[in-house]
C-alpha cells in the first residue's frame, strides 16, 4: 500500500508538464491555441487628440455632395449619355478581393476600439448622413426666396395673304415678322411672404403693311407687380416658418444619431468585453481539461497496478471527454465573439475584405467604482440622454407645424398692384390721309399726310420709357374660402393630435428611461457585490479542491469526490469572469441609460445649429 501512495504521489507531481496532451484546433484561442499575430504597429495607449474622432455635423459637411450649378453643367450633361454612371461600385464583385484577408492583430484599449469604430463602422456613417441630408432640407426651404430669374429670346414671321386691296402695295401677301427679347424676375420676400416681380419686355416688329405708323417699331415695356397675402400664409414670421421647420427636423435628425452614436458605443464596449469573457472561459475550459487528463492519466496508472476500479477511470474519462467539448464551445464562442469586435472596429488599414482583429490590451477592473446616486443619475439622463433630446425637439416641430396649419384655416385675402410703363420708336413714314379734317404734318409727293413722333432707335424707346409718360395700372384684391374649410381643419387636427402623440411619446420615453436607469445602477451594485462574492467563492473552491487533492493523494477520497470539487472550481471561475465582465458591461449600461458615454469616452458631440443665412433670405 505504501509503494501505491508513493507512485500516486509522483504521479501527481510530474502530471503538469506531462500532461499538456490537448491540441487545440482553433487558431484564435488563448493560452494552448495559436492566436493571430499582433502587429508591430502597435496603437499607442492614449491617443494623440487629433485622432478623436469628428462626430459634430458642420454645415460645411454638405460641401462634398454639393455641385457648383454653372461648372458642373458639362460634366452632368456628360454623364446623362455616358451608361457607366448607372452602375455602382458594389455591383463588380471581384473574387480576388473577396479572397483578401488580413491576418494581423492589433492590441487595444477600449477607447482606441472606440474612436476607430466610430471613423471607420459604414453603419454608423450611414447614421451619420442623415443630418447632411436634413440640412439640404434646410437649404431647400430656404431656396424658396432665391430669386428666379427668366429670360425669353424668340423670333417669328407671319406671311398670310391680304385681306384689302389697301393693306399692303404691290403684293398679295402680308408679312409680319417679331424679335421679342423678355426678362423676369421674382422674388418671395422673407418677411411678408409677398411676391415682388419685375419684368422687361422688349418688341421689334417689321411689316410690309401700309398701315403701320411706326415700322420697324421698338416697343419696350417695364412693369413691376406686389401681391401680397393678408391672412392665410401671413403672419409674424410665417414666411420663414418651413425654413423653421426643416432647422427643427435637422436638429432631430442630429439627436437620433447622438443616440445611434451612444447605442454604437455601448456595442462596442460589449463586444469588447465580450471577447475578454471568452478568452477568460476558454482558459478555464482549458484548465478544467488539463486537470481531467491528469486525472485520467494517473486512473489509468492506478487500474494498471491494480489499486483502483475500472469504474473510476471511465469516470474520469468521461469529465475530460465533457472538459473537451467545452474547449470546443468556448474556442466557438471566442471566435464568434472576436469575428463581431472585428467587424464592427472595421480596422482595416490595408483595405482587405476581412479587416484585422482586435486583441483587447484592457482587462476588467473591479477596483473601479461608481459613486453616483439615483437622482444625480436621473438629473444627467434628463440633461444628456440624446434620445430624450431628440423627442423634444420633435414636440417643438409638431407644434410649428400645429402653427402653420393654424394659419391654413384663415381666408385667402390677397391683395396685388401692378404698375408698367412703355415707350415706342421707330421708323415712322408719312401715311397718307384720308379726312380733310385729319392733322397733316407731312407730304407725299403732293399729298399731304401725317407722322408719327416716335421717329427713333431702340435707345430713343427707352427714353420714352424712362419718362414715364405712357404707363399702365391695377390693383386686385381678391378672397377665397371654400366654404366648410373641411381640408384645412382636418389637416389641422392631424397636427394637434400628432403634437399631443409626441407629447404622449416624450413621457412614455422619459418614464423607460427612468427605469433603465434605476435598472442599470441595480445591476451595477449588484454585479459590485457579485465580483467580490465570486472571487471569495473561488478562493475557497481553490482550498477544497486542494483539500481534496491531499485526501486523493492518500487514498482517502475518491475520482467522484475529486470531481465534483473541480466541477465546483470551474463553476465558481467561470461565475467570477462573468461578474468581472458584467460590471464593466454594467458601468457602460448606466453611461449608456445617462446618455454620457460620449463624454466618458471623450467625445464632444453636440447639436449644432443647423441656420444658414443666404443673402436672398435677408429681404
Amino acid at each position: 500500500m505504501l509503494r501505491t501512495t508513493n507512485v500516486l504521489l509522483a504521479l501527481m507531481i510530474m502530471a503538469a508538464p506531462v500532461l499538456a496532451q490537448y491540441q487545440s484546433s482553433s487558431q484564435y484561442g488563448t493560452s494552448g491555441i495559436q492566436a493571430p499575430s499582433v502587429s508591430s504597429q502597435t496603437a499607442p495607449a492614449v491617443l494623440p487628440p487629433a485622432l478623436r474622432p469628428q462626430v459634430n455635423i458642420p454645415v460645411q459637411a454638405t460641401s462634398r455632395f454639393e455641385q457648383n450649378p454653372v461648372l458642373s453643367i458639362p460634366q452632368a450633361f456628360g454623364r446623362q449619355w455616358w451608361l457607366g454612371s448607372e452602375v455602382p461600385p458594389e455591383a463588380l464583385i471581384s473574387e480576388r478581393y473577396l479572397r483578401t484577408q488580413d491576418t494581423l492583430a492589433r492590441r487595444l484599449t477600449l477607447k482606441e476600439a472606440v474612436y476607430i469604430a466610430i471613423r471607420n463602422n459604414p453603419g454608423l456613417t450611414a447614421v451619420q448622413l442623415d443630418p447632411i441630408a436634413a440640412e439640404e432640407s434646410v437649404k431647400f426651404a430656404n431656396a424658396a426666396f432665391d430669386p428666379d430669374l427668366t429670360s425669353q429670346l424668340d423670333v417669328s414671321k407671319s406671311v398670310a395673304p391680304v385681306s384689302s386691296p389697301f393693306q399692303v402695295a404691290g403684293s398679295k401677301a402680308f408679312t409680319t415678322k417679331n424679335y421679342d427679347w423678355n426678362f423676369a424676375i421674382n422674388k418671395v420676400s422673407a418677411y411678408t411672404n409677398g411676391t415682388l416681380g419685375i419684368t422687361f419686355d422688349n418688341n421689334r416688329t417689321l411689316s410690309n403693311s401700309n398701315f403701320a405708323a411706326v415700322n420697324p417699331s421698338y416697343t419696350p415695356l417695364l412693369e413691376a407687380s406686389l401681391v401680397q397675402p393678408l391672412l392665410r400664409n401671413f403672419g409674424w414670421k410665417f414666411a420663414t416658418l418651413n425654413v423653421s421647420l426643416a432647422e427643427s427636423a435637422q436638429k432631430t435628425t442630429q439627436w437620433n444619431y447622438g443616440s445611434s452614436l451612444n447605442d454604437f458605443i455601448q456595442r462596442i464596449g460589449n463586444d469588447y468585453w465580450g471577447v475578454v469573457q471568452a478568452q477568460e472561459n476558454l482558459r478555464v475550459a482549458e484548465s478544467a481539461l488539463k486537470f481531467n487528463n491528469d486525472l485520467v492519466r494517473v486512473n489509468r496508472i492506478s487500474l494498471q497496478v491494480g489499486t483502483l476500479a475500472p469504474i473510476d477511470l471511465q469516470e474520469a474519462q468521461s469529465a475530460a471527454a465533457t472538459a473537451e467539448a467545452n474547449v470546443y464551445a468556448a474556442e466557438a464562442a471566442l471566435k464568434t465573439a472576436r469575428a463581431q469586435l472585428r467587424q464592427d472596429v472595421m480596422l482595416n488599414p490595408a483595405g482587405t475584405f476581412v479587416p484585422e482583429d482586435v486583441e483587447p490590451a484592457e482587462a476588467p477592473n473591479p477596483n473601479f467604482i461608481i459613486n453616483e446616486t439615483e437622482e444625480t443619475a436621473l438629473e444627467r439622463m434628463v440633461q444628456y440622454s440624446p434620445a430624450l433630446g431628440g423627442m423634444r425637439e420633435a414636440i417643438r416641430t409638431a407644434l410649428l407645424q400645429v402653427k402653420f396649419d393654424e394659419n391654413q384655416t384663415l381666408p385667402q385675402l390677397n391683395i396685388g398692384a401692378q404698375f408698367g410703363t412703355t415707350g415706342v420708336a421707330g421708323t415712322t413714314p408719312c401715311i397718307q390721309t384720308f379726312s380733310s379734317t385729319s392733322v397733316t404734318n407731312c407730304t407725299i409727293g403732293k399729298t399731304r399726310g401725317a407722322q408719327l413722333p416716335f421717329r427713333g432707335i431702340y435707345g430713343d424707346a427707352l427714353e420714352r420709357l424712362y419718362s414715364f409718360g405712357f404707363y399702365n395700372y391695377a390693383a386686385v384684391l381678391s378672397f377665397e374660402m371654400p366654404l366648410d374649410n373641411a381640408a384645412a381643419k382636418a389637416a389641422l387636427a392631424q397636427a394637434r393630435v400628432a403634437y399631443e402623440q409626441s407629447r404622449m411619446q416624450y413621457r412614455a420615453a422619459l418614464s423607460q428611461a427612468v427605469v433603465q436607469v434605476e435598472s442599470a445602477i441595480a445591476n451595477l451594485h449588484a454585479f459590485e457585490k457579485q465580483v467580490e462574492a465570486t472571487r471569495k467563492a473561488t478562493f475557497y473552491a481553490e482550498q477544497s479542491l486542494h483539500d481534496e487533492q491531499v485526501e486523493f493523494r492518500v487514498g482517502m477520497a475518491t475520482t467522484h469526490d475529486l470531481l465534483q470539487y473541480q466541477e465546483e472550481l470551474v463553476t465558481a471561475q467561470g461565475n467570477e469572469v462573468q461578474a468581472d465582465v458584467g460590471l464593466e458591461n454594467a458601468r457602460l449600461a448606466l453611461w449608456h441609460a445617462e446618455g454620457t458615454l460620449t463624454n466618458i469616452f471623450n467625445i464632444d458631440f453636440q447639436v449644432q445649429d443647423p441656420r444658414v443665412a443666404p443673402w436672398y433670405t435677408k429681404f
